[in-house]
């Protein structure tokens, strides 16, 4: 029975999953990889670290079966690699989607007044979180790379694009349509590279790959890395992977997944809205050569903060214990987290702010920090939400968030997450959405798998959580969560 490969190259670690052709999880491996912090704000990978922990999971996977039709890629988005277009050797370390490095850069960006350019363009905001202006320091910092950029030597890529490249033994140098909207050098109306915006940064367009549709032929592995040639019929950047595996289909629905950071997106079908709150215009996904559109909202530390609470502080061991602790808190005390280890992203956006905990007393203990961990992610949760329905036009209408990712599991969280937004909260069956709807479009693209309205009505629920807390609560615990953050905000007055 055939089945498809899904790689699922995240940023703390790689995964191959194979699904069925009943689109069920089949062998499933993992591996984690060392962050690397060279400077307080910046985040780094070894571009090896991506690629031998991709190889080794696809190849444990592929040994427990023989029949695959297709890979699907899914990737952590903005990430920033550059490497030389003849040996495939990076020039530098992969600069990580949460890398704060280029702060100054965009706010001189800013007040030399290109946001509107840039905004109008790409649906981006001028921040460092997105691959332009990491590409830029690149160029700008690592020894001979602008001249040899300029000299056609070097290629740029997202993880995809890089994945590809490596696996294809640099036959092709492509990306699709929701990563290369991640990158804020690519004019999301228009669906090609902005030669403006790449003048403006000082990139060489001939450094870009071709942009393909999510489902399209992207190349064809060389036999050497997988025992076998396969091809790559499905990518989308890993929260445009998880819209796609949650069904979100139509204009309205709306999805969150919560993984080391937790975005957001709201399908606005044709329609580019350009958000009046600090949200972003992205594409959710593009077939047939036609881009649908969403606004996004983008939180840096979601699942990252239950690491803090392990790596950090060491009050736990395993992300597991937060619930029990979170449940055990003290109810009397008010502790708030502002968990902005890399500044506060939609709807604040500032690379500037860091973390603070608000609220304590000497009776707050690991129990009250717990809880306060778990309770920001759906504090920032509701911020994304409350701008969403303030932006779109059919708000009213959307009254039902679905979730996944890691974080999704935890039964005390998404309660309150239903309760912090007064709204239903929709866990589907199948929690591996993002690793699904990789899959799901390249098993589409290569017959396998059933069509967009087949695939949307196999979607199933596996338990929805309805809010509980009375409005007078809700409002007044979501009103010292806003007081907590304007008084981290590193531009307050």
């Amino acid at each position: 029975m055939s089945q498809i490969l899904a790689i699922d190259q995240g940023t703390t670690s790689s995964r191959a999953i194979l699904f069925d052709a009943n689109m069920d999880v089949g062998a499933m491996a993992q591996r984690e990889f060392p962050q690397h912090f060279p400077k307080s704000g910046w985040v780094e990978h070894d571009p090896k670290d991506i690629w031998n922990t991709t190889l080794e999971t696809c190849r444990e996977v592929l040994d427990q079966t023989g029949d695959v039709a297709a890979i699907g890629i899914t990737n952590q988005r903005e990430t920033t690699l550059v490497w030389d277009k003849t040996t495939g050797e990076p020039v530098y370390n992969a600069i990580v989607w949460q890398d704060r490095r280029t702060s100054e850069f965009c706010a001189g960006l800013k007040a030399e007044g290109h946001e509107a350019l840039v905004r109008d363009r790409t649906g981006l905001l001028l921040d460092p979180y997105f691959s332009a202006t990491k590409l830029h320091w690149i160029l700008e910092n690592v020894e001979g790379a602008r001249a040899r950029a300029e000299a056609g030597d070097l290629l740029f890529g997202t993880v995809d694009c890089f994945l590809i490249w490596k696996l294809t033994n640099g036959a092709s140098h492509v990306t699709d349509a929701t990563n290369a909207a991640r990158t804020m050098l690519y004019n999301i109306r228009e669906g090609a590279w902005d030669a403006d915006i790449c003048e403006l940064l000082g990139v060489p367009m001939g450094m870009l790959p071709d942009v393909l549709d999510c489902a399209a032929e992207f190349g064809v592995t060389a036999q050497e890395h997988l025992g076998r040639e396969l091809p790559v019929l499905g990518v989308a950047g890993d929260q445009q992977a998880a819209t796609i595996g949650q069904a979100c289909f139509e204009p309205g629905m709306l999805k969150s997944t919560y993984g080391t950071g937790c975005f957001a997106l709201l399908n606005t079908g044709e329609t580019l809205v350009t958000s009046e709150h600090r949200l972003l215009g992205t594409i959710a996904y593009q077939l047939d050569g036609k881009p649908t559109y969403a606004l996004e909202g983008s939180i840096f530390i979601a699942g990252a903060v239950v690491q803090w609470l392990r790596d950090g502080l060491k009050i736990i061991s395993t992300a597991a214990e937060t619930q029990p602790l979170a449940e055990a808190a003290d109810a009397e005390q008010s502790v708030y987290l502002v968990p902005a280890f890399t500044g506060l992203g939609a709807p604040y956006w500032d690379a500037d702010c860091r973390g603070a905990i608000f609220g304590l007393t000497r009776n707050t203990g690991p129990e009250e920090l717990a809880r306060a961990a778990l309770e920001s992610v759906a504090y920032q949760t509701r911020d994304l939400w409350d701008a969403m329905l303030m932006d779109w036009e059919g708000g009213a209408e959307t009254s039902v968030l679905r979730v996944d990712g890691g974080m999704s599991a935890s039964d005390w969280t998404m309660q309150f997450l239903a309760d912090i937004l007064g709204a239903s909260v929709d866990r589907p069956k199948v929690l591996e959405t993002t690793a699904l709807g990789a899959a799901w479009l390249a098993g589409m693209k290569a017959g396998l798998y059933p069509d967009r309205a087949a695939f949307a009505e196999s979607w199933a629920l596996e338990r929805r959580f309805e809010p509980t807390m009375n409005t007078q609560v809700r409002d007044a615990r979501y009103a010292g969560w806003r007081d907590a953050v304007s008084r981290t905000l590193s531009d307050r007055n």
